[in-house]
C-alpha cells in the first residue's frame, strides 16, 4: 500500500520529535543534571548502597563533557567556574586514581565523598577526630566511626603519601596543595610526591646521588599548578578516600549531590561493590529515602 503524503509527513514529524527528545536528554545529561548510583557504603549513612541521586553539574561552573556521552572516550572540553566548592559539600567527582598510578586504571569513574578541606587548608586527624586549620570538624549528622582508634605510630603502607608512617585514624598534618604552592623536594620525600607531580604533566627522576630532576632539570622544589580538594567518606572506617589515594584536583568535580530520586537494595551474588553486610533483606525498595536531600 502506497503511503500518502500526509502519512509520510506524520512519520517524519514523529522521527523529528524523537530525535529532538534524544538530543535534549543528552544535553541535560551532559551539561546540567547527572544521575549517579551509589555503589559502595563509604558515605553511609548519608547515602546508602543502591541510592540513586541527582547531581547538579552547574553548582560550581559550566563545563562541556570530558568524555563522549555514555562512553569513556576522552574528547576536547572547555569550561569555567563561577562558584567554589565549600567545606562540607557532598560532591561527585572523577576519581583521580590509585595512589601509585599516574594514569588511572579506569577512566571516567565517579566517586562521591564529602569535601572536608579546600586548597591551602591544613588537615590533621588525631584519634579519628578531623581538624582543618587547627579547628575540630564536627562529624556529619549521619556520619559514623567505631569507638577504638588505631594507635599513633602504627603505620599503614596504603596511606598517602607513601612512607608517611600514618594511618587512617592518626593522619597528618598535611597541607592541601593550592596553585602556586611550593613543595620542597629531596631524596627522602620524592617518592611521596612523584605521582602527584607526574599527574600534573611532568617527568620526575631521582638519581643515585639523591638529586631530583623534573623534566630533566635538577630541582629542589616544585610549584603546584592546580588547586586540590581533600575528600573524606562519612563512614570513616570504611572509606577509600584522600587518606589512601591523595588529593582530588578541583577540576575533577562533576557537581554537587542534590537528592535521592530512587533507592533500592539488590545485592550482587559475588559480595563485591553493591553489597552491604548490614542489610537484613536480600532485596527491597527504600520508600522512605526517595526525595531525601543530601547534606
Amino acid at each position: 500500500m502506497k503511503k500518502t503524503p500526509k502519512t509520510s509527513k506524520k512519520n517524519e514529524s514523529v522521527v523529528r520529535s524523537l530525535l529532538v527528545a534524544v538530543l535534549l536528554a543528552i544535553a541535560v545529561r551532559s551539561f546540567a543534571v547527572q544521575a549517579f548510583q551509589v555503589p559502595t557504603g563509604s558515605m553511609k549513612n548519608t547515602v546508602l548502597i543502591g541510592d540513586h541521586l541527582f547531581v547538579n553539574e552547574l553548582a560550581y561552573g559550566f563545563h562541556t563533557p570530558k568524555y563522549l556521552p555514555f562512553t569513556d572516550m576522552p574528547i576536547p572540553h572547555i569550561g569555567f567556574d563561577y562558584a567554589d566548592v565549600k567545606r562540607g559539600d557532598v560532591v561527585v567527582f572523577e576519581y583521580p586514581g590509585e595512589r601509585d598510578l599516574v594514569v588511572p586504571a579506569k577512566h571516567n569513574v565517579d566517586f562521591i565523598k564529602r569535601a572536608v578541606a579546600l586548597a591551602g587548608d591544613v588537615v590533621e586527624i588525631r584519634d579519628k577526630q578531623v581538624y582543618v586549620n587547627g579547628t575540630a570538624v564536627t562529624l556529619p549528622p549521619n556520619g559514623r566511626y567505631d569507638e577504638q582508634p588505631l594507635r599513633k605510630g602504627l603505620s599503614d603502607s596504603r596511606i598517602f603519601p607513601k612512607y608517611s608512617g600514618w594511618n587512617q585514624d592518626q593522619y597528618g598534618p598535611i597541607r592541601v596543595p593550592k596553585k602556586g604552592d611550593v613543595l620542597q623536594l629531596d631524596a627522602k620525600n620524592i617518592d611521596g610526591w612523584r605521582v602527584f607531580i607526574e599527574r600534573e604533566g611532568h617527568h620526575v627522576n631521582c638519581a643515585m646521588d639523591g638529586s631530583v630532576s623534573i623534566d630533566g632539570v635538577t630541582a629542589t622544589s616544585y610549584t603546584v599548578g592546580r588547586d586540590y580538594l581533600w575528600m573524606l567518606g562519612d563512614d570513616r572506617d570504611n572509606s577509600e578516600d584522600s587518606r589512601f589515594w591523595g588529593f582530588c584536583p578541583a577540576e575533577n568535580v562533576v557537581g554537587k549531590a542534590m537528592f535521592v530520586y530512587w533507592s533500592w537494595y539488590n545485592p550482587p551474588s559475588d559480595h563485591g561493590d553493591g553489597y552491604d553486610p548490614e542489610e537484613t533483606q536480600s532485596f527491597h525498595i527504600r520508600w522512605d529515602r526517595i526525595l531525601r536531600n543530601i547534606n
